[in-house]
């Protein structure tokens, strides 16, 4: 079957990235895709809505005797991700520690390695890399300290100055070495990702609500003939969480309109199901894998450490 007039809701993963990169991103592989297969395609500016929230533009694609019009939403999450970017370091070193050891202790760890060893060493990576930097900077605040004895000074004051060049040394590399070893990004997802599976994060899940709704009014306005939700990473699972709670809010929400698709990409749902308190989650999941109006299509790489 043809699709003349196609709606995509597109949910971003935890990508501080915001609108203008990621349509740049969006028009640079379209042309792309149109030298690939020979086709035709254009795309409209973006347009806003009025609360920030999310993104709009069209792509006309023809080639021959056919002719489809995409209707395409971003979703919005980079001003909640920029937020969590831009806490304080300490804050975050603290706060991510104290969660791994929390995912270590309640059994959450050794069931990411029982299921997936490559996630469960990427997971693991920034904490061991953080354990190696504040190794490196110890021994230097050590040495300093011993400089300062040589020369006489009283040890009380040396430990307190050896303290104080740890913490500078320490902070100093977290915040100039982030764009070659993503440590403090990837402690934040962590914290989130925990917080989210928590429901701990009340902002996050207003928004949520706020796009089902979107999406159970889409689908029963639209004139689309089918409407795919898709998520990519951590996306994957946000995706999946509107489509349920839009599937809650109208239980008919894929038979009475266009057909209704979800197409997850390279996602990690254990990230989430696998703590004890995401039953709501996992029930989720559930009600979408048995659901029959609902096609979910999942495309997984497994040689990709941060898909599982």
């Amino acid at each position: 079957m043809r699709v003349q007039h196609r709606h995509i809701i597109y949910v971003q993963g935890y990508d501080p990235r915001g609108l203008a990169q990621y349509y740049r991103m969006f028009r640079t592989e379209l042309r792309k895709f149109g030298r690939l297969y020979q086709l035709t395609a254009t795309i409209s500016r973006p347009q806003s809505a009025p609360d920030g929230e999310r993104a709009s533009w069209t792509i006309e694609t023809k080639a021959g005797d056919w002719q489809t019009r995409t209707s395409y939403d971003f979703l919005r999450f980079e001003d909640l991700i920029q937020r969590d970017l831009a806490a304080p370091i300490w804050g975050t070193v603290f706060q991510a520690i104290w969660i791994y050891w929390r995912l270590v202790f309640g059994g959450t760890i050794a069931r990411f390695w029982k299921a997936n060893w490559r996630f469960a060493t990427f997971i693991t990576y920034p904490h061991v890399l953080l354990l190696a930097e504040a190794l490196c900077c110890c021994a230097i605040a050590l040495a300093f300290a011993r400089g300062l004895d040589a020369l006489g000074i009283p040890e009380l004051f040396g430990m307190a100055a050896a303290v104080a060049v740890f913490v500078a040394l320490l902070g100093s590399v977290l915040k100039y070495t982030e764009n070659q070893t993503y440590l403090l990004y990837l402690l934040s997802d962590t914290i989130w990702t925990w917080q989210f599976s928590h429901r701990a994060r009340p902002e996050w899940d207003e928004r949520i609500d706020r796009f089902a709704q979107y999406l159970a009014d889409v689908a029963r306005a639209s004139d689309a003939e089918e409407i795919v939700i898709v998520g990519h990473s951590s996306g994957s699972f946000l995706g999946a969480e509107i489509l349920a709670r839009a599937l809650n809010l109208d239980p008919s929400l894929g038979r009475h309109g266009p057909r209704i698709a979800l197409l997850t990409i390279g996602g990690n749902f254990p990230n989430v199901g696998f703590h004890a308190v995401s039953k709501d989650f996992r029930d989720h999941l559930r009600e979408l894998s048995i659901e029959p109006s609902i096609d979910w299509i999942d495309c997984q790489s497994r040689k990709d450490v941060m898909n599982f």
